[in-house]
C-alpha cells in the first residue's frame, strides 16, 4: 500500500473564502488527507434538533474538488453547552468526587447512557448524510478516549453501571465476595445495590475491587465507541479510525481496536519526553528538541497490534506545542524523521497536527504547518520533502519481527491496583524491555498475551498478571509478577509464579527504593523490584549475593525483579546464540527499523552519529535496501555498494 500525508483541518475556525485556497495549498504541499469534524458540534447543531449542515457541505465539497480525501470525525469529545442544559448530571467526577465541568473538552461521563444515546444520535445523522459521499474516504470516532484522565468516573451513573456490571459477571453477592476476599475488614456485601465505587475510602480500597472497576471502566468506553461504529457501518462502507494516545492504559485497546478498522495514534514526541516518558533531567536535556528514541516507536508497534494491522499517525507534531510543563521547538530534521519512523513500523498515513496555527483560545501556543498569519511554519517544507521522498521512493513495507513484547492492560490495572512500591510501573517495565531490545538493534513486534510464541524467537512477557496455557511453543522470558496473582487479584493456590512448565515458587517479594538497587553476579542489577525464588528448575542467574535472580525450565525462562539496563543486556547475550539473534551494541541515539524491504536507520540524538558504515547528521534519517547488494536512496538516485553512506 503506498504511503501518503495528511493534516488535521477546522474550517469552522477559518473564513469561508480562504478554504479552497488552504485546500489548493494543501495539496501543492503533497497532502492528500485532511481530518475534519471531530470538535464541530455547536456548528452543526446550535440548539437541540436545529441543524446548520450547509457549511460542513460546503466545507467538504471544497477539499474534495482540490483532490484531497476527507476524514470526517464525529463531534461527541464536545458536547455543546445546550447538552448540560439538558443533561445536567451528564459530567464525569474525579476521584476526589469533584464535577468536571463545561468550558474545554471531554466533559461527558461513558457511563451516561442518555449522553451516549445523544452520542449515537449525531453520529447516525452524520453517517446518513456523508456516509456515501464520494469525497469522505474514513471517519474518525470521537477523539483521543482518556485525554484529560477522562476515561474513569466516580459519577452517580457510573456507580449504578458498575453495580449492574458486577452483577451481570459475579451473579451473586456471595460470588463476588468470595473472589474479592471481602470477609477481610468485613467488607461484605449482601447485595449489589450496596456496592460503591473505590474512591475516597479511609485508606486504599481492596485492589481486587479496584481491579473490577477498573475492568468496567474500560468496557465502558469499549461500548461508547462501539455504539458510533455500529451507526456508521449501516449507512457506510468507510473505514472507521480512532486516534489513541501515547502512554494511556487507563483502557484496553486491544478491545476497542476489535471495533475499528485502522487504529491511530497522536503522536507528539517532544510533549511526551517532559510529560510521560519518565526520563531524568539529563536526558530531557539530551532529547529536549528530538523526543525519546524510543516512546514513539513503542506506540507504532503497540497500535499496530490493536485493530487489523492497519493503523496511522493521526497527528504529528509539527513544532512547539502548549501543553506540556516547558514547550521547546523541535530540532530542523524532526518532524521529517519522526513521520518516516512512523512509515519504517509500518504506517500507512501521518497527518500532521494541525494546518494552521489557531490564533484564538487553548491551542493558540500550539504550532501547525502555517502559522496564524497563514506564512509557513519551519515544518511546511520538511512535509513537502516527505511527500516528494514518498512519491520517489518505493513502498518500504511491513515485517514481521523477530522478537515479541506482550502488552497487557488489565496487568496495567493491576500493578496500578497494588503496586506495593511507589516507583512500580507496569509501562515502565515494558518500555525498559523495548528499550533494551531496540538498543540491541532488534526489531520488535507488540503484542496481547494471545500470541503464539512460535511465531517468534523469543518472546518476551514482563509483569503479566496472569500467564495463559497458551504462552508457549517457543521461547518466553517472563517475569517480574508474571503469573502472581489470579484473574482476581488474589495469591494463587501454592503461590506464584503461575505458569505452565515451571517448578518455581515466590516465596516473597521486596519493592526496592532507588538507593537500594540488588547487584547480579557477573553485571546488572534489579531496580525496583525482586523476588526470592524456592525452585527446581534450573538457575541461570545469580544475584551477588548468591540468591536465584533467573530460572529456566525448557523453554520457560522467569526472570525473578527488575532489571536495568545492564542487566537486560546480560539476558538478551545469554539467549542470543540459542535464538539465532545478531545483537547490536547501538550508540543511546541510534536506532534501527528493518522492514521486508529496506533498513532504516533513525539519529536520535543532537550530534552525528558514526556505527559501522552509518554516520548520521543530529535529526536525520536514512534507509538502505534490505538486502545483499545494498542501495541507498540519496540526493534523488540510488547508489550501490558505497561503503559509507551519507544521511539523507
Amino acid at each position: 500500500m503506498k504511503r501518503s500525508l495528511g493534516v488535521c483541518y477546522y474550517p469552522e475556525h477559518w473564513p469561508e473564502e480562504i478554504w479552497a485556497l488552504d485546500a489548493q495549498q494543501m495539496v501543492e504541499t503533497g497532502l492528500t488527507w485532511v481530518r475534519i469534524g471531530e470538535f464541530a458540534w455547536s456548528r452543526l447543531e446550535p440548539q437541540p434538533g436545529q441543524f446548520d449542515w450547509g457549511w460542513l457541505d460546503r466545507a467538504i465539497a471544497t477539499l474534495g474538488t482540490a483532490g484531497l480525501k476527507v476524514i470526517l470525525g464525529t463531534p461527541t469529545a464536545t458536547p455543546p453547552r445546550w447538552m448540560l442544559d439538558k443533561y445536567p448530571d451528564m459530567l464525569a467526577r474525579n476521584s476526589a468526587g469533584e464535577v468536571r465541568k463545561f468550558g474545554s473538552r471531554r466533559h461527558y461521563c461513558f457511563s451516561h447512557a442518555a449522553y451516549r444515546d445523544e452520542a449515537r444520535r449525531i453520529t447516525r445523522l452524520m453517517a446518513e448524510r456523508y456516509g456515501a459521499h464520494p469525497s469522505i474516504a474514513a471517519w474518525q470516532t470521537d477523539n483521543e478516549y482518556d485525554c484529560h484522565d477522562t476515561a474513569i468516573s466516580y459519577s452517580a451513573h457510573a456507580k449504578h453501571a458498575f453495580q449492574d456490571w458486577c452483577a451481570q459477571r459475579y451473579q451473586s453477592p456471595q460470588a463476588l465476595n468470595a473472589a474479592w476476599g471481602n470477609v477481610f475488614w468485613s467488607m461484605e456485601y449482601d447485595s449489589f445495590d450496596q456496592l460503591d465505587l473505590p474512591n475516597q475510602t479511609v485508606t486504599e480500597p481492596n485492589p481486587s475491587h479496584v481491579l473490577a472497576f477498573r475492568r468496567f471502566s474500560s468496557d465502558q468506553v469499549v461500548l461508547f465507541n462501539r455504539v458510533q461504529c455500529d451507526e456508521i457501518r449501516k449507512y457506510s462502507d468507510r473505514p472507521i479510525i480512532h486516534n489513541f494516545m501515547g502512554r494511556i492504559t487507563a483502557f484496553d485497546h486491544y478491545d476497542l481496536g476489535a471495533d475499528l478498522d485502522i487504529s491511530s495514534w497522536d503522536s507528539y514526541p517532544m510533549g511526551f519526553l517532559l510529560d510521560r516518558v519518565g526520563a531524568d533531567e539529563t536526558a530531557q536535556a539530551h532529547y529536549l528538541r528530538q523526543g525519546d528514541p524510543d516512546f514513539q516507536a513503542f506506540h507504532h508497534d503497540l497500535y499496530r497490534a490493536t485493530s487489523s494491522g492497519r493503523w496511522w499517525v493521526m497527528e504529528q507534531q509539527p513544532g512547539p506545542v502548549n501543553w506540556a510543563p516547558w514547550n521547546p521547538a523541535p530540532l530542523p530534521g524532526m518532524p521529517r524523521l519522526w513521520a518516516w519512523e512512523a512509515f519504517a513500523h509500518g504506517a500507512e498515513t501521518v497527518c500532521y497536527f494541525r494546518w494552521r496555527q489557531a490564533p484564538f483560545a487553548q491551542e493558540q501556543m500550539h504550532a501547525g504547518l502555517l502559522r496564524p498569519d497563514r506564512s509557513p511554519a519551519p515544518a511546511l517544507a520538511e512535509a513537502a520533502q516527505v511527500a516528494k521522498e514518498l512519491a520517489e521512493v518505493p513502498d518500504v513495507g511491513t515485517a514481521k519481527a523477530p522478537v515479541a513484547l506482550v502488552f497487557d492492560y488489565d496487568s496495567a490495572y493491576a500493578w496500578e491496583s497494588q503496586p506495593q512500591g511507589a516507583d512500580f510501573d507496569y509501562f515502565q517495565l515494558v518500555f525498559d524491555c523495548y528499550r533494551a531490545l531496540r538498543r540491541a538493534g532488534l526489531s520488535v513486534d507488540v503484542v496481547p498475551k494471545s500470541v503464539d510464541p512460535s511465531a517468534y524467537e523469543i518472546t518476551f512477557a514482563p509483569g503479566l498478571l496472569t500467564v495463559p496455557e497458551s504462552l508457549q511453543g517457543g521461547l518466553v522470558v517472563a517475569g517480574p509478577r508474571a503469573g502472581s496473582k489470579t484473574e482476581e487479584m488474589t495469591i494463587p493456590d501454592g503461590l506464584g509464579p503461575d505458569i505452565t512448565g515451571l517448578s518455581t515458587k515466590v516465596t516473597f517479594v521486596e519493592s526496592l527504593p532507588p538507593f537500594a538497587p540488588m547487584t547480579l553476579a557477573g553485571g546488572g542489577a534489579f531496580i525496583k523490584w525482586r523476588e526470592a525464588l524456592e525452585t527446581t528448575d534450573t538457575v541461570i542467574l545469580h544475584l551477588e549475593e548468591g540468591a536465584p535472580a533467573a530460572v529456566r525450565n525448557g523453554q520457560m525462562i522467569y526472570i525473578a525483579g527488575w532489571p536495568d539496563a545492564a542487566g537486560w543486556r546480560r539476558i538478551l547475550e545469554m539467549l542470543a546464540e540459542q535464538a539465532g539473534l545478531d545483537l547490536m551494541d547501538l550508540p543511546p541515539d541510534l536506532r534501527l527499523r528493518e522492514t521486508d524491504s529496506h533498513r532504516f536507520w533513525f539519529n536520535y540524538g543532537p550530534r552525528t552519529v558514526t556505527y559501522q558504515h552509518i554516520t548520521l547528521p543530529a535529526a536525520a534519517v536514512h534507509w538502505e535496501a534490505n538486502n545483499a547488494n545494498r542501495k541507498l536512496w540519496t540526493d534523488g538516485r540510488w547508489a550501490r555498494g558505497s561503503k559509507n553512506f551519507p544521511a539523507l
